[in-house]
């Protein structure tokens, strides 16, 4: 018999130590990238929000009209530069902070991506306050096939300690949106975040059981990820998470959410079985535009810059976003393969053996195989497919690896802490209009 918890430690460390090197990035010049082998994805950051919530590690900055509307359009000429290098995407993902924030600069860059590609799915992230009937109407008509509904908990004490209940609404108010906006989208995701700090299991179960009768077919449940910073601005309001709690909390979600829902992946649950996923998953390779950004093709890791006006700067020189990269080595990106895949359910072998080899199976033996003998992964004629006991392991292990990404972004923002936090800057818009408010916390 296996003690879980001492199980689950070992993991984790053998896993930072395993990818120890996966974030050490350089500088980069920043032109296009090669387009990579076989199909990508497009991934939009939108780094504006009302509200800057306490323990956000995303790169995001208070939403000022002048500076955003500015934003969108080196957004969109970034998103050209990629296409005619030759790039080409079969999808798009809109992530932020709050895309929705400028609705008409974002549809106006959602018909800019379908005019130049052929992407089968458009996927919007948002806040409960944005999903009123005209903006809905607008998202649809633009052909978003996928709107997820940033809610985080419907538990009212829960969303003061976040400082989300008085911009956001209630969860009263956030669960009736979300019914209104569910028929509008083939797929209609909800974010709800586990293990916060006075998050209780009763609290959590009353947060999924309020998701079940909303019609809403996909839910995306994230542990409490954080940075060294978020930790420390964490702990005024929310108090630190107690990462003992997991194991208990994750068995409750899947519990609760079977059989009507299925893991897409190892934090994401479907109805029915039907609707797409996060770009990780969905795509071996993916192009990251706009500030903050990351990129994966064909084994080299890309960042853009997190200074905003950096950013405009390199677009209206011709150059993209991109200021680091690091090129894993051969071993590192079969292991990034690996832990994606997995977390994305299965291997598939043949998969695994056009893309590298056999040399993947040499190299990740003693990961495979012990997968393999803790019962977190089963072989069958295809390849290696995730159980359940496999599936809380890979939820740790992605968790794990954001973590390394949010400490990543802790030194990016530190680097452009006094762009980010002035009261007077000229916002980069034609106006020159002065801006008195802090961009980020």
């Amino acid at each position: 018999m296996f003690d879980s918890t001492l199980i689950d430690t070992l993991l984790i460390r053998l896993f930072r130590y395993r990818t120890r090197g996966f974030m050490q990035m350089t500088e980069s010049a920043g032109p296009v990238p090669p387009v990579p082998q076989g199909e990508a994805y497009l991934y939009v950051h939108i780094p504006f929000c009302e509200v800057l919530c306490p323990f956000c590690s995303f790169h995001r900055v208070q939403h000022h009209a002048a500076t955003a509307q500015f934003y969108f359009q080196s957004l969109r000429e970034e998103i050209k530069r990629y296409h005619a290098a030759g790039h080409r995407f079969t999808g798009v993902y809109f992530g932020g902070g709050t895309p929705t924030c400028e609705p008409t600069e974002l549809i106006t860059t959602i018909g800019l991506v379908r005019a130049l590609f052929a992407v089968r799915e458009v996927s919007v992230e948002t806040n409960p306050k944005d999903l009123q009937p005209p903006l809905l109407a607008a998202l649809q008509a633009a052909g978003v096939t996928r709107l997820s509904v940033g809610v985080q908990s419907f538990d009212d004490q829960l969303l003061r300690e976040m400082e989300r209940h008085t911009k956001y609404g209630n969860g009263a108010e956030t669960a009736e949106r979300i019914r209104l906006a569910a028929p509008y989208f083939p797929t209609l995701n909800v974010d709800l975040i586990f293990n916060q700090p006075h998050q209780t299991l009763a609290s959590l179960q009353r947060d999924l059981a309020i998701f079940r009768k909303l019609g809403a077919n996909q839910v995306s449940l994230y542990p409490l990820m954080t940075s060294p910073t978020v930790l420390r601005r964490m702990e005024k309001n929310m108090g630190q998470p107690d990462q003992r709690r997991l194991r208990s909390f994750y068995q409750t979600i899947v519990e609760t959410l079977g059989p009507e829902f299925t893991p897409s992946s190892a934090w994401c649950f479907t109805k029915a079985g039907v609707g797409s996923d996060e770009y990780i998953v969905a795509s071996e390779n993916y192009v990251g535009v706009g500030s903050g950004a990351f990129s994966y093709l064909d084994g080299t890791l890309f960042a853009t810059t997190f200074s905003l006006q950096a950013y405009n700067e390199r677009i209206r020189a011709g150059l993209t976003g991109i200021t680091t990269q690091h090129q894993l080595s051969v071993t590192d990106r079969m292991r990034y393969t690996l832990l994606v895949k997995m977390f994305g359910l299965g291997l598939d072998r043949e998969w695994a053996r056009a893309r590298y080899g056999d040399r993947f199976f040499r190299k990740l033996w003693g990961e495979l195989r012990t997968m393999e003998v803790l019962g977190a992964a089963r072989r069958d004629a295809q390849g290696w497919r995730l159980t359940g006991r496999g599936m809380f392991w890979l939820m740790l292990m992605m968790s794990e690896f954001f973590e390394s990404v949010n400490t990543y972004r802790d030194a990016m923002r530190a680097h452009v802490h006094t762009e980010l936090e002035s009261y007077n800057h000229f916002c980069p818009a034609l106006t020159g209009e002065l801006c008195r408010q802090p961009l980020i916390n």
